[in-house]
């Protein structure tokens, strides 16, 4: 017997191979591309020596900047607090003095509540409008002068008052202006000091050996131009003093040949202007010398920012406290000192002068001579004697 034929339809065969080889073939060309991207993709260089010195000093000089922003922060904050306490102290007063004229009032209230019905000066007191119940001008009419006196006191009093107290408010608000802008400051200073450091402790011993050896060569070259300042400074003082022995010579000559008459004035002329002259030279020369003084005997003290002495300095502080030694008060910040005295050029730089450098004026020393300076350098390092060619100079001041 024949066999039965089905009639199950046939299954039709999918067909899974295909896709999923290039399913498969897709994420392998995607790991590949991945890894040779990241093959290609080379790690950052680390920097050179010079870049680190250079950020160094840059971060550096940036805490400086923010050091004499911390100065002049904490300078206003020290000021307006004291004009804030004055005017607490101005409002007390004058609340007392508003106080003593309500009760004189209140005593005339008094006297006219006890004398029978209460009386206009007692109602103008009580009031809640006490200013619109004294334009009324029959209250005046019924008033003494001295009740009147009195009364007006109690005006001047109220008005100057609440004046004095507004005041007080808005010097509050300046004050806590001035608080906030030290406390950035401080922060500003402490940033730029922790990444200087964290720059520093990445190095090897190898690229700390480095840094010195630029260090040392960066000195050296500062050195060599101060050598060649102090050289064509002798030379200009040689030839100065030359032409002014010459010029004695000739105006004793010129004495000497003439009268009697004649050399006895020329004589006194000549008297009179040397001593006028020599007064102010020698004015000038005793400060510097107390200026020099002092800035040797503070040698060796650490600089720490926002520091005025006597245990250490920042180098505005060691320039102010210098130059106050010597009886002449300049300002606390950088930014101020330079506009205080008379401006020097490099060549005509004496001992005491105040030379300043960078372009933002963030660093001052003081100068001794041979194209040296004494100054308190920055934050790990001692006031030190170091050449005025070590750092870009603004420019420079004689105080006095």
């Amino acid at each position: 017997m024949p066999a039965l034929a089905s009639h199950r339809k046939p299954r039709t065969r999918v067909r899974t191979t295909g896709p999923a080889v290039g399913i498969t073939t897709a994420a392998l060309a995607s790991v590949t591309l991945l890894s040779t991207q990241s093959a290609l993709a080379a790690p950052a260089p680390k920097p050179s020596i010079e870049d680190v010195q250079k950020k160094v000093d840059d971060l550096y000089r940036q805490a400086g900047t923010a050091t004499q922003q911390y100065n002049q922060a904490k300078e206003a904050t020290t000021k307006q607090r004291s004009k804030v306490d004055t005017l607490l102290d101005d409002v007390a007063r004058r609340t007392e003095k508003l106080n003593e004229a309500r009760r004189t009032l209140g005593t005339y209230a008094a006297d006219q509540y006890r004398g029978g019905a209460l009386a206009p000066t007692a109602t103008f007191f009580l009031a809640d409008d006490p200013q619109s119940f004294f334009d009324q001008t029959h209250l005046m009419d019924r008033m003494t002068s001295r009740q009147t006196q009195a009364v007006s006191d109690f005006r001047t009093q109220q008005v100057k008052a609440s004046k004095q107290r507004a005041e007080a408010v808005a010097g509050l608000e300046t004050l806590t202006e001035s608080q906030a802008t030290l406390r950035t400051s401080k922060q500003n200073v402490q940033t730029k000091l922790s990444e200087a450091r964290s720059l520093l402790s990445k190095l090897t011993a190898e690229e700390k050996a480095r840094l010195a050896e630029l260090e040392r060569k960066k000195e050296a070259e500062a050195k060599r131009k101060a050598a060649e300042l102090a050289k064509k400074q002798a030379a200009a003082k040689a030839e100065a003093d030359r032409k002014a022995d010459e010029a004695a010579e000739a105006a004793k000559e010129a004495g000497t040949g003439s009268g009697t008459d004649t050399g006895s004035g020329t004589g006194t002329g000549t008297g009179t202007g040397t001593g006028t002259g020599s007064g102010s030279d020698t004015d000038a020369s005793t400060k510097a010398e107390k200026v020099m003084a002092f800035a040797r005997a503070q040698l060796g003290k650490p600089y720490v920012w926002g520091a005025t002495g006597p245990a250490s300095y920042d180098c505005s502080g060691l320039t102010q406290a210098a130059w106050k030694a010597a009886g002449v008060d300049i300002p606390r910040t950088t930014w101020d000192q330079v506009n205080v005295g008379t401006r020097v050029a490099t060549a005509d730089l004496q001992p005491g002068d105040l030379v300043f450098f960078y372009d933002d004026i963030s660093h001052v020393g003081i100068y001794k001579g041979d194209g040296m300076m004494i100054h308190a350098p920055k934050p790990g390092a001692n006031v030190r004697e170091e050449s005025i060619f070590y750092m870009p100079i603004y420019g420079s001041v004689r105080p006095g």
